[in-house]
């Protein structure tokens, strides 16, 4: 059973680096849409972490879909990972250099996977070089371990999953994208993708739970921010991104149950039959 803090401070980091169960992942992500300067892996490239590889969750996804970076099987994200060099046994550190996005997802993934020895770097590699923590360039040389896959289906939730939650009322449907888009009063990024949303869920927008210096705010302030921390809760967004830092910060109030809806308003909001709400929930 997962228990603590799923974040773990630039400080902590520093005097465990070199620990030999330690793996260091950099998961830092730009979505295109936003049309960032370089793209995470070119971000790594530059400067990481020593000893940090790099997670693209545009490379480790499922295929057979147009929707984006959807959860792999087992079996392609067993194979991705261990040539990471992430294996049973070791303790993984996720981190980014664009306020969770997508070091909350890779955190995700690889609990929904079954490796639950994972955390989250707090501040990301802002706090990291705060600290004064060393930096390279240099990729790292990966040694291939074993790493088995045990799936936690109940971390993940798929389209009838969350239409029967929105009808019954049985989880509370959380929302990470901004309001105006949550509300129909702003466009989706996605073209041709309308905004709204799914009937029943209510609004909190992931970029909240943030503070100015990309850590994660406290115990006491995600309390007032995330609704019904202890209910049974699935979290969405736009792809399953930012839902994850949602998921993120129930973690830290200790709920660790919190599922996330993968194909998240992207997938909902391509079918017209679905549902679509409007206006303040």
């Amino acid at each position: 059973m997962e228990t603590g803090d799923p974040l773990v401070t630039a400080g902590w980091l520093k005097q465990n680096l070199n620990a030999p169960d330690i793996r260091v992942v950099d998961a830092t992500y730009y979505a295109p849409f936003l049309k960032a300067e370089k793209t995470g892996r070119e971000d790594w490239a530059e400067a990481h972490i020593p000893g940090a590889v790099h997670f693209d969750i545009d490379a480790i996804k499922a295929g057979g879909t147009d929707l984006p970076h959807m959860l792999p099987d087992p079996i392609m994200f067993s194979s991705r990972v261990r040539k990471l060099g992430i294996g049973d046994g070791n303790r993984v550190i996720v981190y980014d250099n664009n306020n969770f996005c997508a070091a909350a997802r890779v955190w995700w993934m690889l609990r929904v996977m079954g490796h639950d020895d994972v955390k989250v770097l707090d501040g990301g590699l802002a706090a990291w070089k705060a600290e004064g923590g060393e930096l390279e360039d240099m990729p790292p040389v990966a040694v291939e371990r074993h790493f088995t896959a045990r799936v936690r289906s109940d971390l993940l939730k798929d389209t009838a999953q969350v239409a029967a939650a929105s009808e019954s009322g049985s989880h509370t449907i959380v929302d990470a994208r901004a309001t105006g888009r949550f509300t129909a009063e702003a466009p989706e990024p996605r073209e041709g993708l309308p905004s709204g949303h799914i009937p029943g869920s209510v609004n909190a927008p992931s970029a909240d739970l943030i503070n100015p210096d990309g850590t994660l705010k406290t115990v006491s302030e995600l309390q007032d921010l995330l609704p019904n921390h202890r209910a049974p809760t699935i979290t969405t967004c736009g792809s399953g991104v930012t839902a994850a830092i949602l998921a993120l910060g129930f973690a830290r109030l200790g709920n660790w149950d919190v599922a996330v809806y993968d194909g998240s308003w992207t997938e909902w909001a391509s079918d017209p039959t679905r549902p679509v709400a409007t206006g303040a929930a």
